[in-house]
């Protein structure tokens, strides 16, 4: 069986498993029933955060060579955060290529390990959301706002996804 087969496997048997037994916090399906290595989840704001009521759909794209190789994950619906690109793409260690960071800021086994699944992505997003790591940022506008101005111009921002959020799913 080829790497790709096996890859392939195993997401099939965690899409399975997700569909079965749901994680709070968001849903993931198939963007194509026939692509096993591209995904749509939709994302759900966290309580007690700005990001609450939002619903966020982002997209996650498996390498041929899952689960050696972290997927790459990107926000579709705007979204406005330290650790988000201005593309949607997410920047957050486990989804980085495994070994050491040769910039020296992540230990190994902070970054991807073939051991996570979909379940534990997500759930290290969602942790991501609700408590940013501004000494990294993705988006250093994000970052600066978050940093000086939370409950201002950052909270503004955020609030304007969320509701953008919930208006693309009603049109």
């Amino acid at each position: 069986m080829s790497a790709e087969q096996q890859g392939a496997l195993l997401l099939k048997r965690q899409l399975k498993e997700l569909t079965k037994n749901p994680t709070e916090g968001f849903s993931a399906g198939l963007i194509d029933d026939d692509n096993l290595f591209k995904w749509e989840l939709m994302v759900v704001g966290p309580p007690d955060t700005f990001y609450e009521g939002g619903l966020f759909k982002a997209h996650l794209y498996f390498p041929k060579e899952y689960p050696q190789r972290p997927p790459k994950m990107r926000f579709i619906s705007d979204f406005w955060h330290p650790n988000v690109h201005k593309d949607g793409e997410v920047c957050i260690s486990i989804l980085h290529e495994p070994g050491e960071d040769k910039f020296g800021y992540e230990r190994a086994s902070e970054r991807w390990l073939p051991i996570h699944t979909v379940e534990s992505i997500l759930m290290s997003v969602i942790s991501m959301i609700s408590d940013p790591n501004d000494e990294s940022p993705a988006n250093v506008d994000a970052a600066k706002e978050w940093r000086e101005d939370y409950y201002g111009i950052f909270k503004k921002k955020v609030k304007a996804c969320v509701k953008k959020s919930q208006d693309d799913l009603i049109s």
